[in-house]
C-alpha cells in the first residue's frame, strides 16, 4: 500500500506540474497566433484525446512528462518535415524572436508561478510551527557521521557558521550543508567549541546507509501518541498517552534511548515500563521482526508557531521558492567540483516518491514537495541544454543579439544532440534509483 502511496502522489504531482508547464508554452503560442497541434500530459502510447479546433487535448500511458506540439517547430518529435517549405503565418518559426522566446519561457514562467503560489499559500494556511533553539534544552542526539566530526549527544548547538540561531532546523539547512566552511559551535558541558564541517560532508549524508535523520536531531523526551492497530502494542495494551519510562528494567527518558534499545530485540520478548496517569505499569510483548511495537512518538519538547498576514506570508513563500533554486545551483556547484558524487546528489522518480513524498498521503507534505518540484522543474528547464526551454530560449537570445537565425539543419542536430542528453540523464538517474533501493 505504501508503495501505491508513493506511486500516486508522484503521479499526481508530476501531471499538475507538467500539465500547467505545458499549458504556460500553450497560451503564449496561441496568443500569438502559433497553430498548436497537440497538448499531452504524459507521454505516448495515447490513453485518451479529444479534439477542440486545431488542437488534439490527450493523456499519455507514461506519466512522467508531457509536450505541446507547435506548429514549425523543430521538438522533440524531431519532425522536420515542414523545413521543406515555406513558413507558413501560423507557424512558430514564421514569427519574430522575441515571441519565440516568450513561448519557450512560458513553461518555465508558469513554474515558478505555481512555485510561488503554493508556499505563499502553506504560509499562510499554516504559519511556522518549529523547534526553538531555547527549547532544544536538552541537546542533540549525535549518531555516527556526527560524531565523526567531533559532535557529540548532549551537545546544545548555538551557532552556526558563527551566527546565532533561533529555529533549530537550521543547523541542518542548505546554508550548512550545501556551503562551504561551514561550521556549528555547541555549548558542551559550559564550554563553547566550534565544529568544522567537511566541504565534502554532503555526500556522506546523501549515502543510503546515512539516511535522512541518521545525523543529528533534538534530543527530545516523550510518550506514546498513535497506537497503530493490529501491532503488538496494540494487543499488549499499551495506550495513548502512556510514557514509557524503561525498557526490560533500564530506565529511559528520550526517543532515541528507546530505539536504540528496542530496535536489536527483533522478533524477541520485551518488558515495557509505563506511567498511566501517573500508576507504574509493566507491559510485556513481542517486537515485531524488523524491531519495532507499532506506535507513534509524540514529542514532549515545546514547539513554537508564527502566523502570518498574507503579504508576510508573500514575502515568506517566495523567499521559500527561490531559495530552492538557489540551493539546486549550490548543489550543482558541489558536484561539479567533486565534492559530491552525482551517483548519490541525483534522483530519479523511484528517488523522488521515497524521499519526499513517502508512504503516508499528507496533504500539507504533498503541496510542500510538489512547489519543491515546480521550482525545480522551472530550474532544470532553464539549464541551457539542447532540447529544454533554457537551450531553445539560448539559441533565441543569439537570434535577437545577433540578427541571424540559425538554420533548420543546426536546430535539428541541437534537439538530437540534446535528446541524447536527456536520454543518457534519465536513464543514468532511473538506474541509480534502482541501484541505491537493492544495495
Amino acid at each position: 500500500m505504501e508503495v501505491l502511496i508513493m506511486a500516486g502522489q508522484l503521479i499526481l504531482g508530476l501531471s499538475i506540474l507538467v500539465g500547467l508547464h505545458e499549458l504556460g508554452h500553450l497560451v503564449a503560442a496561441k496568443a500569438f497566433g502559433m497553430r498548436v497541434e497537440q497538448y499531452f500530459i504524459g507521454f505516448p502510447p495515447k490513453i485518451w484525446s479529444i479534439k477542440r479546433g486545431e488542437t488534439e487535448y490527450g493523456v499519455g500511458a507514461i506519466p512522467l512528462g508531457g509536450f505541446v506540439k507547435i506548429s514549425g517547430m523543430i521538438d522533440e518529435s524531431l519532425d522536420t518535415k515542414h523545413t521543406d517549405t515555406e513558413p507558413q503565418p501560423y507557424e512558430f518559426r514564421a514569427k519574430p524572436a522575441w515571441q519565440r522566446l516568450i513561448v519557450m519561457l512560458g513553461g518555465i514562467i508558469v513554474n515558478v508561478i505555481v512555485g510561488i503560489l503554493i508556499f505563499v499559500v502553506l504560509a499562510y494556511k499554516n504559519g511556522n510551527t518549529y523547534l526553538a533553539v531555547q527549547d532544544a534544552k536538552y541537546g542533540i542526539v549525535a549518531y555516527d557521521l556526527a560524531q565523526q566530526i567531533g559532535l557529540r549527544t548532549g551537545d546544545k548547538i548555538v551557532k552556526v557558521n558563527g551566527k546565532p540561531i533561533t529555529d533549530f532546523s537550521d543547523v541542518r539547512s542548505s546554508e550548512v550543508l550545501l556551503g562551504n566552511n561551514s561550521s556549528y559551535t555547541v555549548d558542551r558541558n559550559g564550554q563553547l567549541i566550534d565544529i568544522d564541517i567537511p566541504n565534502n560532508f554532503i555526500d556522506k549524508l546523501a549515502d543510503k546507509k546515512n539516511a535522512s535523520g541518521q545525523f543529528l536531531e533534538a534530543r527530545e523526551p516523550f510518550k506514546v501518541g498513535e497506537v497503530v492497530p493490529g501491532q503488538p502494542a496494540q494487543k499488549a495494551g499499551l495506550r495513548e498517552g502512556d510514557l514509557i519510562t524503561s525498557i526490560n528494567g533500564k530506565p529511559i527518558q528520550f526517543y532515541h534511548e528507546f530505539i536504540d534499545q528496542v530496535k536489536p530485540l527483533k522478533g524477541k520478548a520485551l518488558a515495557l515500563g509505563i506511567s498511566r496517569n501517573g500508576q507504574p505499569l509493566t507491559i510485556r510483548m513481542t517486537t515485531n521482526p524488523d524491531g519495532t511495537i507499532g506506535f507513534y512518538k509524540k514529542s514532549l519538547l515545546k514547539l513554537t508557531t508564527q502566523e502570518y498576514t498574507f503579504g508576510q506570508a508573500l514575502g515568506v513563500g517566495t523567499e521559500k521558492a527561490f531559495g530552492v533554486v538557489y540551493d539546486n545551483i549550490k548543489g550543482f556547484g558541489k558536484i561539479f567540483r567533486g565534492e559530491v558524487s552525482a551517483s548519490k546528489a541525483l534522483s530519479g522518480p523511484i528517488g523522488i516518491a521515497q524521499n519526499l513524498f513517502g508512504g503516508i498521503w499528507v496533504w500539507d507534505r504533498f503541496w510542500t514537495v510538489t512547489g519543491l518540484l515546480s521550482m525545480a522543474l522551472a530550474f532544470m528547464n532553464a539549464l541551457p541544454i539542447p532540447a529544454l526551454d533554457g537551450g531553445h530560449a539560448t539559441i533565441l537570445g543569439y537570434e535577437i543579439i545577433s540578427g541571424r537565425k540559425p538554420s533548420d539543419r543546426f536546430l535539428e542536430g541541437a534537439q538530437r544532440v540534446g535528446m541524447v542528453i536527456l536520454l543518457g540523464l534519465m536513464a543514468f538517474a532511473i538506474f541509480n534509483d534502482v541501484f541505491k533501493a537493492v544495495f
